[in-house]
């Protein structure tokens, strides 16, 4: 397998201040997991329960960190890309991986791409959902085909930024009316067996599935391939702003939904379309009807910059697991056929099922939990390998950490298969 040369210490040019322009990889994570997870599953956690679920959001963020950022590490400390490691444990595990990304990069990308064009029928009225799918799916061609991983890049930082405003801005004006729940509501409790399905799809894109670890590896070699290995400062602190900033959001979402769903009566909606206008419905009776626009612009960018990202993403993956397959660890992961094969099967998945992307994306999450404790697995065992340099190695509080996070994932994994299908 033909790799960079690797050396102790990074090249001036691999060293970056740690500004915004050094950030990339790690916001490109975010925009990809800033979409369902965050729009609908915490929103959604906050309108049924409350704030009873902001503990196990943190939970689950707190315990699947160490294997995002074993992403980022091992590609700053060995030159390789993630898809590279998984060779090194054996091509039954890289090809397993490309299965399982393949599958879950068409079904996420329809859910995503189903409730952009849910979405933006509240800015273009007139126009079903599978038809501004369609446009959302060939704009985001032409940006990752025309533009490449630098308008991506770009695109990416821009968006979240943009999210992040408007999500806290409307987080603060929530905040200054008056709660929805009547005097004396008595919440659900979220602490039932009956409940697990829907703490298991919350955990699974929260912040994000873990082979995203992987589209951090690749986009980070892509960003640095004309200028030597990445900084290991840069990249963890790239990873961490990404991160941090991506668990924080979901806290607002919940806020969101606590204060203007939670307790007011009114069922949730079970379509995409149906639930953008009942969110903005909700928001222009408690706020104004002016923040209608404010709302759905922000659920526009969260929903557009996780597919824009995903397309880009999962194809890259897809193409670096190709190539290690046969012995080559190439840094430049640009397929315009995988792009368009994949991004057309989950075209074709949205015109199929139209007006089911909701239970689509419910299924991606759960799903995606039930494979998050075996990439994590990987990660592990990938960053304490012998050909790790020895100053890159994780120290014992972090294996501590990782590997309390492997019972929590392979805890709640067991308990939901067991409920699920063998009670």
């Amino acid at each position: 397998m033909s790799t960079p040369a690797m050396s102790s210490s990074s090249s001036p040019a691999a060293s970056p201040r740690l500004s915004f322009s050094a950030l990339g990889p790690g916001i490109m994570v975010a925009a990809a997991a800033i979409g369902g997870s965050h729009l609908v599953a915490s929103t959604q956690a906050g309108a049924v329960y409350g704030w009873q679920l902001v503990g196990l959001i943190i939970l689950v963020n707190f315990f699947k960190y160490p294997f995002f950022q074993f992403g980022a590490r091992y590609s700053a400390a060995t030159g390789e890309s993630l898809l590279a490691g998984y060779a090194r444990l054996g091509k039954p595990w890289l090809v397993l991986f490309l299965v399982l990304n393949v599958f879950a990069g068409v079904v996420n990308i329809a859910a995503l791409l189903g409730l952009t064009g849910a979405l933006a029928t509240f800015i273009v009225p007139g126009v079903t959902p599978p038809v501004l799918a369609g446009v959302a799916a060939v704009i985001s061609l032409m940006i990752v085909l025309r533009g490449h991983y630098r308008m991506v890049d770009v695109v990416s930082k821009w968006i979240v930024l943009l999210l992040a405003v408007v999500t806290v801005l409307a987080t603060l004006l929530a905040f200054s009316q008056p709660a929805a729940a009547a005097p004396g509501f008595v919440a659900p409790t979220p602490w039932t067996l009956a409940s697990l399905g829907v703490l298991i799809s919350l955990m699974g894109w929260m912040p994000a599935p873990v082979e995203v670890s992987a589209m951090n590896s690749v986009w980070s070699r892509n960003k640095f391939m004309n200028r030597g290995r990445p900084d290991m400062r840069v990249a963890l602190f790239d990873l961490n702003v990404g991160f941090i900033g991506t668990a924080l959001l979901a806290l607002f979402f919940v806020a969101l939904g606590a204060r203007i769903l939670h307790g007011s009566g009114v069922e949730l909606a079970t379509s995409g379309a149906a639930f953008s206008r009942q969110l903005a419905d909700m928001y222009g009776a408690v706020i104004g009807d002016w923040s209608r626009w404010l709302v759905i612009t922000a659920a526009l960018c969260c929903i557009y910059s996780s597919t824009l990202t995903c397309i880009d993403g999962y194809n890259r993956v897809n193409k670096s697991a190709i190539d290690n397959l046969r012995g080559e660890d190439n840094p430049d992961t640009e397929s315009p056929l995988l792009v368009l094969l994949v991004t057309s099967g989950a075209l074709g998945l949205v015109l199929m099922f139209p007006g089911t992307m909701l239970a689509m994306l419910k299924f991606a999450m759960i799903a995606a939990f039930l494979t998050t404790p075996v990439f994590a697995l990987m990660n592990y065992r990938l960053i304490r390998a012998s050909h790790i340099p020895d100053e890159h190695r994780i120290g014992k509080v972090l294996n501590i950490w990782s590997q309390a996070g492997l019972a929590f994932l392979f805890g709640f994994s067991f308990l939901f298969i067991w409920w699920q299908w063998l009670m």
